[in-house]
């Protein structure tokens, strides 16, 4: 049992008031926001206009969707990156992530997106435990900026769902068309030069040889379309931001002994 100091008890003190001076505070910006939106409602013609204006734009378009695999199925949609630019176009909407609580190695996390206007709000509270998987082993995250930005990334996820379940379904599929169109004419560069550098990104970032990505689309390089290279860009961003593995996607070789014969799982250790 913790002994109460004088010191002690006047550093719980203090640590009290703050906190009730912060949380005093955010109740008077929450209430601030809410009596400015309801002074200033959004247009949603103009609202709309913007959103599709910020669709236009290659680097939005070029991180605006993301694809991964889940039960036999291809599942495909906005990204973060896409939801935080809709609701800022969208205008009076506050969403974030908070850390509720850190105790025992995980952290109690609350995602979540208000619109002041009509008073919806979505809320998604989840746990992260300060651990992190790499090559099949679990390793315990002590560091604080390593877990800041492992509560960050599976925050964002669970921010992401919350904006969308706010904003009107219509205008989300009509960004996601427009960021896929901008995607297909947005380049100054020939299509041929972009499925280039694509391939070559998927070869030096993740060991995904051409072969392996002609096999996951169905044809040659040469017949790849725009509507491929599409595809390959949610791919990659599935990749990049941790949302799948490689091997949800392309068909992996094993790898073989040097007799040729592939290695089974007693023979792992003979090549480390």
């Amino acid at each position: 049992m913790e002994l109460m100091t004088p010191e002690n008890m006047m550093q719980r003190r203090e640590t009290t008031q703050i906190a009730e001076t912060v949380i005093s505070r955010q109740a008077q910006e929450v209430q601030a926001a809410v009596i400015m939106a309801k002074r200033f409602p959004r247009d949603e013609y103009a609202a709309f206009d913007r959103i599709m204006k910020a669709c236009e734009r290659v680097s939005l378009a070029e991180s605006a969707l993301y694809e991964y695999p889940r039960g036999g199925q291809k599942v495909s949609g906005p990204s973060i990156r896409l939801a935080e630019a809709i609701a800022q176009a969208w205008g009076n909407i506050d969403s974030g992530v908070i850390e509720l609580e850190q105790k025992n190695g995980v952290s109690t996390m609350m995602a979540y997106a208000w619109d002041l206007e009509t008073n919806t709000r979505d809320t998604r509270i989840f746990y992260v435990r300060h651990e992190r998987k790499a090559k099949g082993q679990t390793h315990s995250l002590d560091d604080a900026r390593d877990i800041y930005e492992l509560t960050a990334n599976l925050g964002a996820r669970r921010k992401r769902a919350c904006i969308l379940a706010v904003i009107p379904g219509d205008v989300v599929e009509a960004a996601v068309e427009k960021c896929k169109q901008t995607l297909k004419t947005g380049y100054k560069e020939p299509l041929e030069d972009r499925i280039r550098k694509m391939i070559g990104a998927f070869r030096e970032e993740f060991q995904v040889t051409k072969e392996m990505v002609e096999k996951f689309i169905g044809c040659k390089v040469e017949a790849f379309s725009d509507n491929d290279f599409v595809r390959l860009r949610s791919v990659y961003k599935s990749l990049r931001d941790g949302m799948a593995k490689r091997e949800d996607y392309f068909e992996i070789p094993k790898p073989k002994s040097e007799t040729g014969s592939p290695l089974n799982a007693g023979d792992e250790d003979a090549t480390e």
